[in-house]
């Protein structure tokens, strides 16, 4: 059984349709990147995955033990949120605040997840510093963190190397591969084609109004859309 499962989806606004017909399945241990021109509703899917809007018709639904409110994200940062005056615990440790309710503490087993996270994503050293202190490849670590607080079991990502300079980036997609590796499933919105390629399991072409392709990896290479967007590096195909 899915772990996310998408039917018939039509995405848009104030009644007007971005893209439509939107079918794809993620199962357990997946790595689906979901590429395409701008404009064609890559962030408007991930929005309405979040239930933070609806879909204008169709279904998004999650199974295989998986709840709607046990989906981590990274979403983009605004500039407010880059200069955010807490600490990386802090900050890890907020993605624990739907377990603790109406707690005004975080319980010692939350505690040490999140000193569990931090280890895992190789910041444990800058727990105290402030988090607009921080570069940005350091930032999208601490915010991987603090998904995986969230949730362990499906990541929703946004261009989560987007602005960092190629080593920052190397090392971010490394990070989330080895994160897919230990059985998280990723979902990530990518404009960068060669990682998307190179680490994916699998494809969502998004076109405007369609699906261009869903898939396997292997199978979107072979397609005439695959060879003709990975040659020009994502640009407007």
């Amino acid at each position: 059984m899915p772990q996310l499962s998408c039917r018939d989806v039509s995405l848009g606004y104030d009644g007007k349709t971005i893209v439509s017909g939107l079918t794809f399945d993620v199962n357990k241990g997946d790595y689906l990147c979901i590429v395409g021109d701008n404009g064609s509703g890559k962030s408007t899917l991930m929005k309405t995955i979040l239930r933070l809007q609806t879909p204008l018709s169709g279904k998004i639904e999650t199974g295989d033990g998986v709840a709607p409110n046990e989906i981590g994200y990274l979403l983009q940062q605004t500039a407010a949120q880059k200069d955010f005056p807490a600490t990386v615990l802090e900050v890890v440790l907020s993605g624990l605040l739907n377990r603790a309710g109406m707690r005004p503490f975080y319980s010692k087993t939350e505690k040490q997840t999140a000193n569990e996270n931090m280890e895992t994503l190789g910041i444990s050293h800058i727990a105290k510093k402030c988090y607009r202190e921080l570069s940005g490849g350091q930032q999208q670590r601490v915010l991987l963190a603090r998904a995986l607080c969230a949730t362990r079991k499906i990541i929703l990502m946004d261009e989560p190397a987007a602005g960092l300079d190629p080593g920052a980036s190397i090392e971010m997609y490394t990070l989330i591969k080895n994160l897919n590796d230990s059985g998280v499933t990723v979902i990530m919105i990518s404009h960068d084609i060669i990682a998307s390629v190179k680490y994916a399991s699998h494809i969502l072409h998004i076109g405007r109004e369609k699906t261009l392709f869903f898939g396997t990896t292997e199978d979107y290479l072979k397609t005439d859309i695959g060879k003709l967007y990975t040659h020009t590096g994502g640009d407007t195909v």
